[in-house]
């Protein structure tokens, strides 16, 4: 047993908690990684875009694997922003201004949306519209994403930014290296209630997401079907 195992009881109890928080954002993490590809699948195959799949790198800190979502996203956000702007370019302002409209039937809005798609890709699947409607005229975009976005940038840029997805040697031991006493001690609560907050506002957000990406993919589903 460590001396500061010996001054301070618990530390063994915290970096228990520490390690089982740090399982719990990876595994968040990684349902988010497959969220990710999953829409990016559905654009690529039904709105002609070019999204590339992303993969979590073992090899990688907390804070690396963050920047890889962020960007995946990005590239989500600017292409369905593309996507708006073809519309808007395409349609009559009149036309337009329905797609956003909440009083508008829905299949009118995707009948709209969809005949914008068959003239930017020459030929469009029969889900283009629905996809580009449900992606438009939520908050998908701009709040989900974005929200998601936010929390993961502040994850990287704190404690648990610097630590390996690796739950197992090293990753932990960034924390716990050569610190003793009250010093490991404090270390450890300051690390354990980043997780936790940290941990909560992601989990919630995660589960926006992947409700919104359930929501067209099932659609897109049940459309094949």
């Amino acid at each position: 047993m460590a001396l500061s195992d010996l001054l301070y009881p618990d530390n063994p109890k915290r970096r228990q908690e520490l390690i089982q928080l740090h399982q719990e954002l990876l595994n968040c993490m990684s349902i988010n990684f497959c969220a990710t590809n999953e829409l990016a699948g559905v654009l690529n195959a039904h709105l002609g875009c070019t999204i590339n799949r992303i993969q979590m790198r073992e090899s990688s800190t907390v804070k690396e694997n963050c920047d890889v979502i962020i960007q995946a996203m990005s590239e989500i956000q600017h292409q369905v922003q593309k996507i708006d702007s073809d519309m808007k370019e395409k349609l009559e302002p009149v036309l337009y201004q329905k797609l956003y409209d909440i009083k508008e039937p829905e299949l009118e809005k995707i009948a709209i949306a969809h005949k914008v798609f068959s003239i930017v890709l020459g030929e469009a699947t029969s889900t283009a519209g629905m996809v580009a409607v449900k992606l438009l005229s939520s908050n998908f975009i701009t709040l989900t994403v974005s929200k998601l976005v936010s929390l993961l940038a502040q994850i990287g840029a704190s404690v648990l930014g610097g630590i390996s997805i690796t739950i197992l040697g090293l990753g932990i031991e960034m924390i716990l290296h050569a610190i003793l006493g009250a010093v490991e001690r404090n270390q450890l609560l300051t690390a354990v209630r980043s997780y936790e907050k940290h941990l909560a506002e992601f989990k919630a957000a995660s589960e926006k997401y992947q409700r919104a990406i359930r929501e067209v993919t099932s659609l897109v589903r049940q459309q094949v079907q």
